[in-house]
């Protein structure tokens, strides 16, 4: 196999002095410095591994490092963003609700210093290919700085959102001005003051950056393919001495936090839409979203996501919240539609503060791409069959080959030098439990494809996941074994159950990335599990207990 020939040269060379390649040898190497990574690497190395993380960007906090777009901010409110180490929590203090990008990095920066997390951590590395040896039962890997390591486990925590999507509309080099994708957003900030700037998209990125933008912008043209159904976020700034929950209750928050199906603490109000009468209904929705969080959302009806009927009603009451904000009937129209486009919270729902206010201004616009396309773009902006829109800036916030991307977007190969690849583009993404794949030993994910990602409070998941992750490889450590497998059948009745809960809710009927759709070519399947975090963990633990059954463990050590 070719990555296997290029470690045996690559061993060969450090052995001979020639060609400045060293082969570091690992028990684990971890990819990513978002939630998953890091607590990753603390948790394997206070168990006695040699592990080591690398890490694409320059600094920790994965895709909030990337994230650095005006309003760039977390939608999960305080203080479920954040892990459950005392010694953080009891040291840390939010400045607000919802924190944005700079206080989230520095988050990660505290974190990184009290988990002493620098020493084992390679900024500037990006994992190009990795290579299962079935001879010595370890991974080859490989990064694009020229760094080979040998590990017995590959731990990819890439994350969901990590393989940007990029259009690829004609004349695209054309252009003069600048042009930027949000998730590269440079260090330093451009100057907007003034400036005539595009917005392309309005998934929850378009939506935090555009209203940030139009504080700042000379004009705005926001460009929407399908309206977004954001709610209104209840900002709440903390004083030093004020916090978003009694330091003395958080410890059974934490606790508690993992048995809320969304990996929240909050869960279904426990009954259907219909269970109660209208006037009830009402005032659900009224204290649902005055709230100003994800509860009007996830923290509904049980039918909500499940029923259409259910759905409509939570859309009505938002439609009619939505449009009295907004002035001009054309644009109530392409905003919130009289007739419901998809089903309420089937798309991801994002948080706002002014959005549809924004529109109001005289100078900024709407541009229906349904209605009038966009043909090209030119040197001096942006072409529609309709007109040409001359800009300064085109942000383009067209999201991401979600979820799988960042995997396969890496050249992994698994036994008999399968592509990691080649197998989610033949059927989708097929894994068991959304935290290995058959074919390829000694690897696990956290936040993969077919967990809870999507549907899961991030520190959360990747404490859950990461301790499992912990625990399999101390199992086989004290069996003496060398390798571990995810089994073929159960692979499949994993992905056999993760999409019969899918089609049994609503989340097919709306186009997003939750079901891989925006990605040519892409098959369309559920990316995420929608049965609920405990359901999850429940399924991890039984595993487990069962003495790892659905995997094959392979390879008694010598």
């Amino acid at each position: 196999m070719v990555y296997t020939q290029t470690y045996q040269r690559a061993k060969q060379e450090a052995k001979d002095g020639a060609g400045g390649i060293q082969v570091e040898e690992l028990d684990a190497l971890v990819i990513g410095s978002g939630f998953g990574g890091v607590y990753q690497l603390k948790k394997l190395r206070d168990e006695g591994y040699k592990v080591k993380l690398v890490e694409s960007g320059t600094g920790y906090g994965g895709i909030w490092h990337w994230s650095r777009y005006p309003g760039a901010r977390v939608d999960s409110h305080a203080p479920h963003y954040q892990f459950s180490d005392p010694e953080l929590w009891k040291n840390w203090h939010w400045k607000q609700r919802f924190p944005d990008h700079n206080e989230l990095r520095a988050y990660f920066e505290f974190v990184a210093d009290k988990w002493d997390l620098r020493k084992d951590t390679y900024f500037g590395t990006h994992i190009t290919a990795a290579t299962w040896d079935e001879t010595e039962h370890k991974w080859i890997i490989t990064a694009s700085n020229g760094r080979v390591f040998k590990a017995t486990y590959f731990l990819p925590h890439c994350g969901i959102a990590a393989s940007r999507l990029m259009p690829n509309w004609k004349g695209m080099d054309s252009y003069k001005g600048m042009l930027l994708h949000s998730s590269y957003w440079p260090h330093e900030q451009p100057d907007l003051k003034g400036k005539k700037v595009a917005v392309v998209g309005t998934g929850s990125t378009g939506v935090q950056l555009s209203h940030a933008v139009s504080e700042m912008a000379g004009e705005l043209v926001v460009f929407q393919r399908t309206p977004a159904m954001p709610l209104r976020m209840r900002q709440v700034d903390y004083a030093d001495d004020e916090e978003s929950m009694p330091k003395e209750e958080l410890e059974k928050f934490f606790k508690d936090r993992v048995e809320g199906y969304w990996g929240f603490d909050f869960d279904f109000l426990g009954k259907g839409a219909f269970d109660d009468d209208e006037a009830e209904r009402r005032a659900n929705y009224e204290a649902l979203y005055k709230a100003g969080d994800f509860t009007y959302w996830l923290g509904s009806y049980t039918d909500l996501l499940f029923t259409m009927e259910s759905n409509h009603e939570a859309y009505k009451f938002w439609r009619e919240k939505t449009r009295a904000r907004i002035e001009d009937p054309r644009l109530q129209e392409l905003l919130a539609p009289e007739e419901q486009p998809y089903p309420f919270g089937c798309k991801r729902v994002p948080l706002e503060q002014g959005y549809f206010e924004m529109f109001n201004k005289p100078n900024v616009d709407l541009v229906d791409v349904n209605h009038t396309p966009i043909v090209e773009v030119t040197e001096k902006g942006i072409r529609t069959t309709e007109k040409e829109f001359e800009f300064d800036m085109i942000i383009l916030a067209t999201g991401f080959d979600a979820v799988t991307g960042s995997l396969t977007s890496i050249d992994i190969r698994g036994l008999g030098g399968l592509s990691l690849k080649d197998k989610f583009q033949a059927r989708g993404p097929a894994t068991f439990c959304g935290i290995a794949v058959a074919g390829f030993p000694n690897m696990f994910f956290i936040n993969g494809p077919q967990s809870p990602n999507g549907f899961c409070n991030g520190p959360t998941c990747a404490e859950l996941q990461g301790d499992w992750i912990a625990d399999a490889m101390n199992h086989l450590r004290d069996a003496g074994v060398r390798s571990i497998v995810a089994d073929e059948e159960s692979e499949k009745e994993w992905v056999e159950h993760v999409e019969s809960i899918a089609y049994a809710s609503l989340l097919p009927k709306a186009k997003s990335w939750y079901m891989g759709d925006g990605i040519p070519g892409k098959p369309r399947k559920s990316q995420m599990y929608l049965g609920g975090v405990p359901n999850y963990y429940s399924k991890l633990k039984s595993c487990a207990s069962d003495g790892y059954k659905g995997f094959h463990l392979q390879g008694l050590k010598a």
